[in-house]
């Protein structure tokens, strides 16, 4: 047994390691690109804008962050390979892998066509998992990796207001968390997730606002929120970073949720 206690700095230490984040230019996705960036990782952002990709990559070089773009969304095997082997052939290895890509769509069942059901189903489950398939195929080979899902309270709790399609994608979500986590821990590959309440969003951003149907809805919301506030990006970088770290080296197949305590009544 090693009794040498790891420093602080050491627990959370990830400078150097390779990263991919899907949906890099999103809300949630361009903030943990930037902090896995200042953190010292070898970035692969993904996202199907290549201008804006460039751009993005071109500020974090400045920076000083190292960064390759793979101008693809993950909706099929073939591009889930594509950004792991352009990964590999870039840095050599996948340590960490981030599923920052995702949708919503809301609408009560009898008003929802089925084929926007499967839509949401393929973007949130079939699509994570194709990621986790490929990126698992290399940290298995590698003998180490961490992965983490973008879950939502939505996958805990049911929701009276037409998420039902999205509820049910999140619950896939953390099934798929929690049984890659018994499949991959003889491998050294830890799978976890993270599952907030509302976050500042470009899909979100009305609810900040101070018209009587965001002030309305955001009420309902806070009501609920022991902490009195919705959430910043940046409310999920410190679990994250927790996730992708030395820190978390007991840990997988669980789901975390940076909620202000949402969950928690």
């Amino acid at each position: 047994m090693n009794n040498k206690a790891k420093t602080p700095n050491q627990l959370f230490d990830i400078s150097g390691k390779v990263a991919v984040v899907t949906g890099a230019l999103g809300a949630f996705g361009s903030v943990a690109v930037r902090s896995l960036s200042l953190a010292g990782c070898k970035l692969v952002i993904t996202d199907d804008r290549q201008d804006e990709l460039e751009n993005f990559a071109a500020e974090l070089r400045l920076e000083g962050g190292e960064v390759e773009v793979c101008a693809l969304w993950p909706t099929s095997a073939e591009n889930c390979e594509t950004i792991v082997e352009a990964t590999v052939s870039a840095y050599g290895r996948l340590d960490i892998l981030v599923v920052a890509s995702g949708m919503l769509d809301v609408d009560y069942i009898v008003d929802m066509d089925v084929s926007r059901f499967e839509q949401v189903m393929k973007t949130n489950v079939t699509d994570s998992w194709t990621l986790c398939q490929a990126a698992g195929k290399q940290m298995i080979e590698q003998g180490s990796g961490k992965v983490v899902l973008m879950s939502s309270s939505r996958g805990l709790l049911g929701l009276p207001s037409g998420y039902s399609a999205y509820c049910s994608s999140k619950h896939a979500v953390n099934g798929i968390v929690k049984s890659l986590g018994c499949e991959w821990g003889k491998h050294g590959v830890y799978i976890n997730a993270l599952a907030p309440t509302v976050f500042r969003s470009k899909l979100t951003s009305w609810m900040f606002e101070d018209d009587e149907n965001a002030v309305t809805t955001r009420n309902a919301i806070l009501s609920r929120i022991p902490l009195g506030r919705l959430a910043e990006p940046e409310d999920l970088v410190g679990p994250l970073l927790f996730l992708v770290s030395p820190a978390s080296d007991f840990h997988t197949g669980h789901t975390i949720y940076p909620d202000g305590g949402y969950t928690a009544g």
